[in-house]
């Protein structure tokens, strides 16, 4: 009976050092490169988008991460090109407003979870860079996140593409990811 009262109290404990985050949109980025022309990379990213994330701070360790990306908030910097993504050639937001990611394991520095994008719900793995946790100037607790990966887009139904004369396509089929999360440590109620 001991043992078993010591495994309640040891796991009551172990939740006490876990907190739950929401992401600070504000200081957090979701972006993306991709080739073109097969010379080059255009750089983008999405301007809104939310998360919540459970992160153990004795273990420093993220356990569950959930996240939403409005597909229309596309930025690449150039207002044509970003219509043209938006529209059926590619993400066709008015039928898939949403991305969505949750978490399934993290393993050391790798972070493994189901992507959904275009109607399409595949598994990912990203690498996880945990920058740690920090009380700041107001009194919150905030736990730093960068993840990085390369997914091919094909794989998601974006299979939009041109031939150029001298061969090869005009957009490359991987997309690497590069996200930087900061969240914000929720408030007991």
């Amino acid at each position: 009976m001991k043992r078993l009262t010591l495994w309640v109290a040891l796991l009551l404990s172990a939740s006490l050092w876990a907190g739950n985050y929401t992401v600070d949109a504000s200081h957090s980025n979701v972006g993306f490169k991709i080739k073109h022309l097969m010379i080059s990379n255009v750089k983008g990213g999405f301007d809104k988008f939310e998360g919540l994330f459970e992160y153990d701070e004795k273990s420093k360790t993220l356990k569950s991460m959930e996240g939403n990306i409005s597909v229309d908030s596309i930025n690449t910097a150039n207002a044509k090109r970003d219509a043209h993504l938006k529209n059926e050639d590619f993400f066709d937001a008015v039928k898939y407003p949403t991305i969505a990611f949750k978490l399934t394991k993290v393993e050391g520095d790798k972070a493994t979870g189901t992507l959904t994008m275009h109607g399409v719900t595949k598994e990912i793995t990203l690498e996880l860079e945990n920058n740690g946790v920090i009380q700041d100037p107001w009194g919150n607790t905030r736990v730093g996140l960068s993840f990085s990966g390369t997914l091919d887009r094909t794989d998601f139904g974006l299979k939009y593409n041109k031939a150029l004369e001298a061969g090869g396509l005009t957009i490359g089929k991987k997309v690497k990811l590069e996200i930087e999360l900061q969240g914000i440590m929720q408030k007991a109620k």
